[in-house]
Order: structure tokens, then C-alpha cells, then sequence
């Protein structure tokens, strides 16, 4: 593990991998949301309001309890870790490689689906992308590894109608992606409220 500490994302050995990976056309996941959380404080506590309501209260008390030992052991090689995958990612990409994204919430219980793609989105821009990159790397991007970006990934006349209305523009301020006011799927609208009260306290334990 220590060996991250000296690892040159921009040297040879990593640069000759990364080129390899692009000509190979092999296409690479984002987990920051999941790496974040081996780093000491973090997310921040504020920003874990939403996944608090929906874990059952065992699973959220033990989240907290791994929490406290990562901060108290305070072992700064995983904010290390963290920088160096956003600096390889940003290399991967700069190298033309196809970067998508998922939360994989296999983690120690504070990676939501859906909330850890949203925080996927902010962590993608924290690590020098542009919110639409984020945005695109996260939709439009997965479509075409799975080669359907003919009908799903973005907006356009004749794709399927599966996305969500914010309340902001995440274009321009990323945060913003939270903003969820209405999910649409196969067409139909959905109160984003009211499906997270009918997870609320349940995630966890099933």
C-alpha cells in the first residue's frame, strides 16, 4: 500500500499503462465516492444528511463507527490514494481514454445509490474536470461503452425519456446536481420525495 506514495501518474510505467488501456479500448469506472470514504473526514458530516434518513439505524451507526477509526488513525496515505486516482483519471482521460462512472455502493454503508452518483458528479469536478465533462462521464459516456448512445445517454428527440429536472444548473455549479425536483422514467414523472421516504430507513436491510 505504501508504495501509492511514490507512484508518478505522469512517469513511465503508469503512462505506458494508460496508453495501453486507451489502444486496448478499455474503458475505466470512476468510484471516487467510494475511495473518498477511506479518507479521514470525509465527506463532511453536513454533507450526510440524506444518507443518514435512509440507512437503517444499525447500518448508520456503524458507518459512524468505521468513520471515527479512519479519523483517529488519521493514516494520511489514503488522502494520497484519493489524489493520485483523480490525477490518474484525469490522465486517462487526457489520453483519450473513455472514463464512466458509478457509485458501487460496496463500501462500509455511506455510498447511496444515487446519492454516491451525484457525489461521483462533485468529486469529478474536485478532481479538474469541467462540470459538463462530470456530467457527460456519467451519462453519456456509459452509453457509449455499452454502444446505446443511439437511444439512452443524452436528450434528443427519440431517446428514451429517463432523466431528471434540477432546480439549478449543475452546468455551472456542480453542487447543484442535488437539486433533484422531478425523475422521469419510461415517461412518467416521479416526486423525488416521496421515493426517498419509501427507502427511508430501509437501505441496509435490503
Amino acid at each position: 500500500m505504501d508504495l501509492a506514495r511514490n507512484v508518478d501518474i505522469e512517469g513511465t510505467p503508469v503512462q505506458d499503462m494508460i496508453h495501453d488501456l486507451v489502444a486496448q479500448h478499455v474503458a475505466i469506472t470512476s468510484t471516487l465516492a467510494v475511495i473518498e470514504t477511506d479518507v479521514p473526514n470525509r465527506p463532511s458530516l453536513q454533507r450526510l444528511n440524506r444518507t443518514e434518513s435512509v440507512l437503517t439505524p444499525a447500518a448508520w451507526t456503524s458507518y459512524l463507527q468505521v468513520r471515527g477509526r479512519i479519523a483517529e488513525k488519521n493514516d494520511p496515505l489514503h488522502a494520497i490514494e484519493f489524489q493520485k486516482e483523480m490525477a490518474f483519471e484525469r490522465s486517462f482521460v487526457k489520453a483519450g481514454g473513455l472514463l464512466i462512472a458509478g457509485c458501487d455502493p460496496t463500501g462500509y454503508g455511506g455510498v447511496v445509490p444515487g446519492y454516491g452518483d451525484q457525489r461521483g458528479l462533485e468529486l469529478l469536478v474536485e478532481a479538474g474536470f469541467t462540470p459538463v465533462e462530470a456530467i457527460q462521464i456519467a451519462t453519456l459516456n456509459g452509453a457509449r461503452f455499452l454502444g446505446e448512445d443511439s437511444t439512452i445517454g443524452s436528450i434528443a428527440a427519440g431517446k428514451a425519456a429517463d432523466l431528471v429536472v434540477l432546480g439549478g444548473n449543475p452546468a455551472q455549479d456542480i453542487n447543484e446536481i442535488e437539486k433533484v425536483e422531478t425523475v422521469y422514467k419510461d415517461g412518467a414523472g416521479y416526486d423525488p420525495v416521496k421515493l426517498t421516504q419509501s427507502v427511508q430507513g430501509s437501505v441496509g436491510l435490503r
